[in-house]
């Protein structure tokens, strides 16, 4: 589990139902709630989230001679 601070606590805490997803500048981040009082956490993880490859059928074209 992800450790994150609550803020209305003022404590790290591990993130209750933490689940990982990405904001909108494309970085990595962690949100739950807080085990005690219930509040949102949130916790960025660095770096950038890679692009899952999308696999094609079309087979990449023979150069011509």
């Amino acid at each position: 589990m992800a450790e994150g601070y609550c803020v209305k606590c003022k404590a790290k805490k591990e993130i209750a139902n933490a689940v990982e997803e990405v904001m909108k500048n494309g970085r990595k981040a962690i949100k739950g709630k807080c085990p005690t009082c219930g509040a949102v956490m949130f916790k960025i993880i660095g770096g950038k989230a890679t692009p899952v490859p999308v696999a094609s059928d079309v087979p990449p074209a023979s150069p011509v001679s």
